[in-house]
């Protein structure tokens, strides 16, 4: 209960969270925001949150600026990814793309923002300066060129070529998985988590990261645009699982995945096992 309750209040948060900007600007305060109150599963930030309150419920409040941080650098990741240079996406969380609403340039400055403010945000949680710091290189590291940068740049570059296995894993463990990782292992230093809990959450987010990969490709392939909140059918020049194995062999591979990753939440602490089997559960079921 505790948790759930955690995940509303971090909700009712962002939606009163959106910064003031003066300017005279005819829009630009309204476009910085608004995908975000468009929503999405919120999902790094509960995978923050599912750890700080399994192991410490009183810093819980506390980590609402971090779990803030998270959301406003994915939202960035997204609203780039969707532009004409990359995948010229005109829909995502079920509403118009931002470059779609307004025009590329004030997408792309959005974007630029919310990347900088989630460090912004970093700099005004109250915790101890030295978590801070380690928030702060954790974010940079998986949100950067040691994970979503590259793992974007290569996915690009590399369209229209197939790539075996292994170098496809790459990719999304840097475009998809590091971020989510970050996301559990920045929980633990704030819940000041022992070393081998945070590494193995860590592990375990890396590994939670490709089977999304994995499900995301299904979903691109089998469901329709209106069912899935965004544009589908779109990874056809893409390195995907679903090009690379077929979709049956993909469809395997992600019940395999969902399997392994269920086993591997029993390990963790009960408090953060029930948090994240409540988090997760739906993710697991046979998409359809």
């Amino acid at each position: 209960m505790q948790y759930q309750q955690s995940m509303k209040e971090f909700e009712q948060f962002l939606q009163a969270s959106a910064p003031q900007i003066p300017s005279f600007h005819p829009y630009f305060a309204t476009a910085f925001w608004e995908m975000l109150l468009y929503g999405g599963k919120r999902f790094r930030p509960n995978l923050l949150l599912a750890v700080v309150s399994g192991l410490r419920p009183i810093m819980t409040k506390n980590a609402f600026l971090p779990a803030l941080a998270l959301e406003c650098l994915h939202t960035y990741s997204l609203i780039h990814d969707d532009l004409p240079c990359m995948d010229n996406a005109s829909l995502r969380r079920g509403k118009p793309t931002l470059h779609t609403t307004y025009d590329e340039v004030s997408a792309t400055l959005v974007g630029d923002g919310l990347n900088t403010y989630a460090f912004y945000l970093l700099s005004c949680a109250k915790l101890d300066p030295s978590v801070q710091i380690q928030l702060v290189k954790e974010l940079a590291y998986a949100g950067g060129i040691g994970g979503m940068v590259i793992g974007q740049a290569l996915d690009c570059h590399f369209e229209n070529q197939a790539l075996p296995l292994e170098q496809l894993q790459e990719i999304h463990s840097n475009k998809t998985a590091k971020l989510i990782a970050a996301s559990l292992k920045m929980g633990a230093i704030i819940a000041n988590a022992a070393d081998p809990l945070t590494q193995d959450l860590w592990d375990f987010g890396l590994r939670l990261g490709l089977f999304f990969q994995i499900r995301d490709d299904v979903i691109d392939a089998v469901q329709e645009a209106a069912q899935a909140g965004k544009p589908t059918r779109n990874d056809g020049q893409k390195n995907s699982y679903v090009n690379l194995l077929g979709l049956a062999q993909a469809k395997e591979l992600l019940q395999a995945e969902s399997s392994a990753l269920a086993t591997s939440i029993e390990a963790f602490p009960k408090p953060i096992a029930k948090n994240l089997s409540m988090l997760l559960g739906d993710y697991f079921k046979e998409i359809v």
